[in-house]
């Protein structure tokens, strides 16, 4: 299994987040300094 970390979570970031939970691909950072926890 793939493991990917994401820089951004803009529009696209949550595009490839959801690509990526839909073909079983471990999700295992998200970097971005501007959007607050409790969002995430």
């Amino acid at each position: 299994m793939a493991s990917i970390g994401i820089n951004g979570f803009g529009r696209i970031g949550r595009i490839v987040l959801r690509a990526a939970l839909a073909k079983g691909v471990k999700v295992v950072a998200i970097n971005d300094p501007f959007i607050p926890l409790d969002y995430m």
